[in-house]
């Protein structure tokens, strides 16, 4: 019985330690301030941390070494009161690479459209039914984002219940706060939180998250094994970007890719076969035209 009994006490424990699925640092930046105390952002800064790092947004446990490093910086712009800001937030998701001391972005985007409001020690409530406040409703959706982006990359089309998650969040908006604020309605432009979901969910971008998979766990993770095979993969990967580029155009989700793996991309395909590096420079032209330089001169043909 004792034995049981310690047995019962050991697996208690055991999953009390499990960790969250989000490692956040965040950064706050405030160039602007008039008349808003800094020190209430430091305490924002930890709120958030604790909100995004405390936070339950899956059923999976997680080892400590397990959890999804996140950057997020707020800049704030404007003080539209003592307590309501106009802000910029910046978020990068990092995933490591197997049998390496690498880390990939998985993730790199920034939302000019944060428009909240914050009192000193103010608790960052949140719920999955209902809306609350932008804030939380931001930071769950970018949240949701990094995991199923995450898991993505680990398994193919794993990120759909996230995605549904941040995409739920954008339909719980009320009519009044997204006629008040930006970022959540489809009418405003196509480069919003609306769109990114939108594209992420959109039947036509499947092939683009298979090729998040292939890139990743098919290619990157491999690449100790073997870079030759782990390469090619990874160009018939991103060669499936085309397709996208023709079938859906001007998406938000592949200008984010690129601008999150254009330096990547480069560093890998300069040391490929001269087919491969041909190949993977005539895909990024089309799907990330600023940088057709950068891509000639980086990768060559």
């Amino acid at each position: 019985m004792k034995n049981w009994f310690l047995l019962f006490i050991a697996v208690l424990f055991a999953a009390s330690t499990q960790a969250q699925e989000l490692r956040v640092k965040v950064t706050m930046n405030t160039p602007k301030l008039q008349t808003a105390d800094p020190a209430l952002f430091q305490t924002l800064r930890q709120s958030i941390e604790e909100f995004m790092n405390n936070q339950k947004w899956t059923s999976d446990a997680f080892e400590e070494d397990e959890r999804i490093k996140m950057n997020i910086v707020i800049t704030i712009s404007k003080e539209l009161s003592s307590n309501t800001f106009e802000a910029e937030l910046s978020c990068q998701s990092i995933r490591p690479v197997y049998n390496s001391n690498y880390e990939t972005a998985l993730f790199k985007h920034q939302d000019k459209d944060v428009t909240f409001s914050y009192e000193p020690f103010q608790a960052l409530d949140y719920s999955q039914t209902s809306y609350l406040n932008n804030l939380t409703s931001i930071l769950a959706y970018y949240a949701n984002i990094a995991i199923g982006m995450d898991y993505d990359s680990f398994s193919p089309f794993g990120g759909e219940p996230y995605y549904q998650a941040a995409w739920d969040i954008v339909n719980r908006i009320p009519p009044n706060v997204a006629a008040s604020v930006k970022g959540w309605v489809s009418t405003e432009n196509n480069r919003n939180r609306y769109w990114l979901i939108e594209n992420l969910l959109h039947p036509k971008m499947r092939p683009f998250r298979q090729m998040i998979y292939d890139y990743h766990r098919q290619g990157m993770d491999t690449m100790y094994d073997d870079p030759n095979v782990a390469r090619a993969i990874m160009a018939q990967g991103l060669e499936a970007l085309e397709g996208v580029n023709r079938t859906y155009p001007n998406s938000m989700i592949v200008q984010v890719f690129a601008n999150t793996k254009s330096d990547e991309i480069i560093e890998i395909f300069k040391g490929g076969a001269t087919t491969e590096k041909s190949t993977i420079t005539r895909v990024m032209e089309r799907v990330d035209p600023t940088r057709a330089s950068e891509y000639r001169q980086g990768i060559g043909k």
